[in-house]
């Protein structure tokens, strides 16, 4: 059984959950990409799609792919810090369960072959794979396109407008290097340039 489908075997967490296990996960050996986001949202958990909401719009518009490439596991593989939608909070989702990344992550890493490029989706992951920057914003201005393969972005959601506002460096500056990044890494599968 490979990793994925234990992932989506899992119920280690279930009763603390308000509408139960259901782990959304993405990928296979030959993927390219690496996306770590946070949790599904309850979008997501009802379709059983990653970012399948407004704010994979945003995602896929800033990588410059089609749906239909993002949801290639040949192209892409999707694993968020947490498998399952962790239910409402007062502004917003809840954080992510803390359980799933050190149960599950390095098993799924070690599936990943042809994995070249890791993208880092909001605060959650960054805190995890960069904990030596103390901010969203710290962590994506210091990001090197040249010789990093593990990227900070912010988090696509509608309620990040505000920084994505404030930071007009990241769509004038990040995303064009982003996308380039994008298309080395999907080695041949070509991707459709979209207008921001």
């Amino acid at each position: 059984m490979d990793i994925f489908t234990q992932v989506n075997l899992c119920r280690f967490c279930e009763p603390e959950l308000p509408l139960g296990a259901n782990p959304i996960i993405q990928g296979n050996s030959l993927s390219k990409i690496l996306i770590i986001g946070q949790a599904p949202g309850l979008k997501a958990h009802n379709s059983r799609l990653p970012f399948n909401d407004p704010s994979g719009d945003r995602l896929r518009s800033w990588l410059a792919v089609e749906r239909a490439q993002f949801y290639n596991p040949d192209l892409f593989a999707i694993m968020p810090m947490a498998f399952c939608y962790p239910g409402k909070g007062k502004s917003g989702d809840l954080a992510p369960k803390a359980v799933c990344a050190p149960k599950w992550h390095q098993q799924v890493f070690a599936s990943l072959k042809q994995v070249s490029l890791t993208l880092l989706i909001g605060q959650y992951a960054q805190r995890y794979y960069l904990p030596q920057y103390s901010s969203v914003t710290d962590v994506v201005k210091a990001a090197n396109y040249e010789t990093q393969n593990m990227i900070p972005l912010p988090h696509p959601s509608p309620r990040n407008q505000i920084w994505l506002k404030k930071h007009n460096w990241f769509e004038e500056c990040v995303i064009p290097q982003l996308q380039a990044k994008v298309r080395k890494a999907l080695d041949g599968h070509e991707a459709a340039i979209i207008p921001i």
